[in-house]
């Protein structure tokens, strides 16, 4: 299985803050919301033509039944003469269009205007670099295929991303780059999820948790290797508690010995590891290592945020990381009760340093890579995005900012969904906590007569 393949099995499994909350996505970070998800509900019909945005703090998968005509049934004397239903099915609808309404400002990256632009050009100029190359792949061209979005295609996405890395590279200010934007590219928005081209925004992380390589009376909690003999596992495969105990410490009684990898000293951590997908790890004599996903049971997801507030434990108005990471660290006895009822278990492998990398297979960027529906969305595009995000002293502020779609997750569903990788560590960590609110999606492309140049 190619890595590639590999991540996007890892994505579909789920992992951010609101999979841990009530919702699911993967990736090699974790968003806050993620532990609110709860297990994905069956489709059910929305008032709109897409999946309905979910409600604050809800990140689960949620259809919506497609419309169709009504059965269409001629009256007949004899019953057996009379024919069979048929169904007409239903166009499908575009999630992104072409807007001339395009605010002054949804054209200004904040970020480069708040400090001197070329500090910020490196990074933005590395994940554009990062779409290009998928771009280049066999992978982006099947991707393409799949596509099928009026006026966007892979030749010109690429185009798009070249001349948009030259204007960056030429321009002086940010109203300078703001300028040539606005001159040279059309942009496209995302109907969001009311039509209306509203979108939900929420944030995610690459975590940093201390570790052992080897069991001690402070390192207990394994992160487990996919077993040699996963494959012949019966099926259904066994319970999270059949495999590790309810206290977590079973492991090695069954079917889980001899597939430690690595020891944790906190369960919910090795826990919230299982959640996100992947980890930087760090020892006692400084030396890191990275883990990625390698497998998972087939069970359903449950987000413990969502069932903390089906017992009433917590209210669901106040859910967020820091509330679920706080009720459990005043009840640690609470674990042996909420994490076995998320039944699937997942297994990693030592990824040998690799940097969190998105679902294209390209490492994903702080402040700059975002997840949305794969689906729907051109991957590895140019996009914009107008939203409040928290600043550094952790303050909500209004942002526009060049970003490039190059990640998804199994909670970001319908066009009005996105996810912001927001880095690696503590500080990435508080801040995609924060983030959860809503705004616009914007997609640049390369005007096709391109005049003035």
């Amino acid at each position: 299985m190619s890595q590639r393949q590999s991540y996007k099995k890892q994505r579909s499994q789920g992992c951010r803050i609101l999979a841990i909350l009530g919702g699911l996505t993967i990736a090699p970070a974790l968003s806050p919301w993620s532990l609110l998800a709860q297990t994905a509900p069956q489709p059910s019909p929305a008032p709109t033509t897409y999946p309905s945005s979910l409600p604050a703090g809800n990140h689960s998968s949620l259809g919506s039944s497609r419309p169709t005509a009504s059965p269409k049934t001629t009256a007949s004397p004899k019953p057996t003469a009379s024919p069979k239903p048929t169904m007409t099915p239903a166009p499908s609808p575009v999630p992104l269009r072409r807007t001339q309404e395009v605010p002054a400002e949804a054209s200004l990256d904040s970020l480069l205007a708040e400090k001197p632009i070329m500090s910020q050009v490196p990074g933005l100029i590395r994940s554009i670099d990062h779409s290009l190359r998928y771009l280049q792949s066999d992978a982006s061209a099947a991707d393409y295929l799949r596509l099928r979005i009026p006026g966007i295609t892979r030749d010109r996405v690429k185009r798009s991303l070249q001349r948009f890395r030259a204007l960056l590279l030429a321009a002086e200010t940010p109203q300078q780059l703001q300028a040539s934007v606005r001159k040279e590219f059309e942009f496209y928005t995302t109907v969001g999820k009311d039509g209306q081209g509203t979108v939900d925004f929420t944030g995610y992380f690459e975590p940093v948790y201390p570790a052992s390589r080897t069991p001690t009376a402070e390192f207990r909690y394994p992160i487990y290797q996919r077993p040699r003999t996963f494959a012949q596992w019966p099926k259904p495969h066994p319970s999270r508690a059949e495999l590790e105990g309810k206290d977590g410490l079973q492991g090695s009684k069954g079917l889980l010995k001899g597939s430690e990898l690595v020891w944790l000293r906190d369960r919910l951590d090795a826990f919230l590891i299982q959640v996100q997908g992947s980890a930087q790890l760090r020892f006692a004599d400084g030396s890191k290592m990275t883990i990625g996903y390698a497998g998972h049971t087939q069970h359903p997801y449950v987000g413990i945020g969502r069932e903390l507030v089906k017992d009433g434990k917590l209210k669901l108005e106040e859910l967020s990381l820091p509330k679920v990471v706080a009720y459990f660290q005043q009840r640690p006895e609470a674990l042996d009760e909420y994490l076995p009822r998320n039944q699937r278990f997942v297994f990693f492998k030592n990824t040998e340093g690799s940097p969190a990398l998105g679902s294209l297979g390209v490492p994903v960027t702080a402040e700059r890579s975002i997840a949305t529906d794969k689906k729907l969305m051109p991957p590895g595009a140019l996009a914009i995005i107008q939203t409040q995000l928290p600043n550094a002293k952790l303050q909500q502020e209004s942002v526009s900012r060049f970003v490039l779609d190059q990640d998804t997750g199994g909670a970001i569903i319908g066009p009005g969904r996105v996810d912001i990788f927001m880095g690696t560590g503590d500080g990435a960590r508080d801040r995609a906590g924060l983030i959860h609110s809503t705004g616009k999606l914007y997609y640049l492309l390369l005007k096709d007569d391109r005049k003035g140049r």
